[in-house]
């Protein structure tokens, strides 16, 4: 059975930093593309970034880019979401999805359970 566990959300003052990590169990941790999303009331899940590791591939959304850095952690098999200079605006919800690398979206990814972000200004 597939698992995927995010931690390291909290509260954090504007301009801060903090570091999300996707824990994903019961598959193959390298054979699967990672991506994290967030989302806040009222609006749609939002793109932030995604990593493939098999192609070597990372992706992130205009709104963080140069901000936030997606990485993978071999030792503890985690693919992290390092955020700097945060914004109020970065205040959400943040979720990990897993999907096989092949894949070209998050249709049919597993999900893991959000880690609440609140950045306060």
């Amino acid at each position: 059975q597939v698992q995927v566990v995010e931690s390291g959300g909290g509260l954090v003052p504007a301009g801060g930093s903090l570091r999300l990590s996707c824990a994903a169990s019961g598959l193959s941790w390298n054979m699967y593309t990672t991506g994290w999303f967030r989302q806040t009331p009222g609006k749609e899940r939002e793109f932030v970034a995604s990593m493939n590791q098999i192609r070597d591939e990372i992706i992130y959304s205009d709104s963080v880019k140069g901000r936030f850095t997606i990485s993978r952690d071999i030792a503890k098999k985690t693919v992290d979401l390092q955020m700097n200079s945060l914004k109020p605006e970065d205040t959400a919800v943040y979720y990990c999805a897993v999907v096989f690398w092949t894949a070209t979206t998050f249709e049919n990814a597993y999900w893991g359970q959000g880690t609440h972000v609140t950045v306060s200004s």
